[in-house]
């Protein structure tokens, strides 16, 4: 087991080392993933190619801003996969605001994932329009972001000059296809992260295949 102080371990299930968190739930399974008992503690594997944070942590992700007690921002959840392995992350003594503007995956969210984990705060609103999400009180140490619109970019940076504390982080899903089908998808992630330059240290870029085609990673440190 690794990175214990962040919650996220590598153990062994049917004998393949796998990626795994400590379930915040015991016994329920979110996407019908794998539970082992150890010791103590039942871990849930966490599948890289069913969360985009999983794929970034196999593909070498440097640093993993979400640990324990952390405040995250969490925008585009959809039905709760990824969200879910970040509210076993955090522990119960953190928080994960939860933004979905779809309403028939959020309801899936919330039946499936909000409705049974006490740290999670659901916030069905259009990431567009941030101060709207009354439930937000505070700063946050962590924006996630995962949205398909073309300008998920845009929309990131006004979330973390609402919300995000100064050397907060931001993890940027960028999904090329969402923002120009015609470009190269390195080149599309290149020409994003550049926008991020006058706020933002940009600590890491991942490209997430094989798990998920024409999809990267952006990890950058908030400056103001």
């Amino acid at each position: 087991m690794e990175n214990e102080e962040g919650n996220v371990f590598w153990v062994k299930i049917d004998g393949e080392r796998r990626l795994a968190t400590i379930n915040l739930v015991p016994g329920n399974q979110v996407y019908k993933e794998k539970l082992v008992k150890i010791s103590d503690e039942e871990f849930r594997a966490w599948d890289p190619y069913r969360s985009k944070l999983a794929a970034a942590i196999m593909n070498g992700l440097e640093i993993l801003p979400i640990v324990r007690k952390s405040r995250v921002l969490y925008l585009g959840v959809s039905t709760g996969t990824t969200a879910s392995h970040v509210s076993d992350i955090v522990g119960p003594n953190g928080i994960v605001f939860s933004v979905e503007h779809a309403s028939r995956v959020a309801r899936d969210f919330l039946d499936r994932v909000a409705s049974l984990r006490p740290n999670i705060v659901p916030i069905l609103q259009d990431a567009r329009n941030p101060k709207e999400y009354f439930s937000v009180y505070g700063t946050v140490d962590i924006v996630y972001v995962d949205i398909a619109q073309p300008d998920q970019t845009e929309i990131a940076i006004l979330n973390c000059k609402t919300y995000l504390k100064k050397d907060g982080y931001l993890v940027l899903v960028v999904k090329t296809r969402s923002i120009d089908v015609t470009r190269e998808p390195s080149e599309v992630i290149r020409t994003e992260t550049k926008k991020l330059a006058p706020n933002f240290e940009i600590i890491q870029e991942i490209n997430l295949a094989p798990y998920e085609k024409d999809h990267g990673m952006v990890i950058a440190k908030y400056v103001g």
